[in-house]
């Protein structure tokens, strides 16, 4: 594949010899002289100079035919203006952008953004898997579809606790796919009966991760 990598700072520069190691043709933009010259010994044709913001830049680099354009510079506005010009100029198939800000991914996805990656949620997730306070705990995004995947234990006191999932009312905004029972994965069905401790693993919507957090931890 043809990858196009915007950002020359560690993630860029990282991403881009992990990519080469495993045989694809990739090509880091980077505008910043000083930075470009650390990086061209080791990275050589590998990497130029150019700001991917820039729409002629990403002409004269073959953006066309690009397989997927990969965001990773500091900035969430360049990020979403590179992966914008990809899909609208060049109709790159898959864009990659790096959000620094959390709260910008909703805006990222409603921009048509392929996949978004926030080290800072990643980080606040590893946290509340560690240190559970909400007990709803997001482990991925689903950008395109506009899901997540969240994983919920049951409390002792939870309101569902020794119920039939039926009788829950669950909207259809949550999409409840695997109970962990100790060392059992229960492929639920409207009679499975919700005990405490169990691990629940659902795809959700916003409003189905809040539903969710109403219905199991609501006491």
């Amino acid at each position: 594949m043809y990858i196009l990598i915007g950002g020359g700072g560690q993630v860029g520069y990282y991403l881009t010899k992990g990519l080469l190691q495993q045989g694809h043709e990739v090509l880091l933009l980077e505008k910043d002289d000083r930075r470009l010259n650390q990086l061209s010994e080791e990275l050589g044709s590998s990497i130029t100079r150019g700001d991917a913001c820039e729409a002629q830049v990403l002409a004269d680099v073959g953006c066309e035919r690009a397989d997927a354009v990969i965001a990773v510079t500091g900035d969430d506005e360049d990020n979403l203006v590179i992966c914008q010009l990809a899909k609208a100029r060049f109709n790159v198939r898959r864009t990659i952008a790096r959000v620094n800000d959390p709260r910008n991914d909703d805006l990222f996805r409603k921009l048509g953004i392929d996949v978004t990656v926030s080290p800072t949620r990643t980080i606040l997730h590893m946290i509340e898997a560690e240190f559970p306070l909400h007990k709803v705990v997001p482990l991925m995004t689903l950008t395109r579809a506009g899901l997540s995947l969240a994983e919920v234990t049951v409390p002792q006191d939870s309101p569902a606790a020794g119920h039939e999932l039926r009788s829950l009312r669950l909207p259809s905004s949550v999409n409840l796919a695997l109970v962990v029972r100790g060392e059992q994965n229960i492929t639920p069905t409207g009679d499975t009966i919700i005990e405490a401790g169990d691990r629940l693993f659902a795809l959700v919507t916003a409003d189905g991760e809040a539903a969710l957090r109403d219905t199991i931890l609501t006491a």
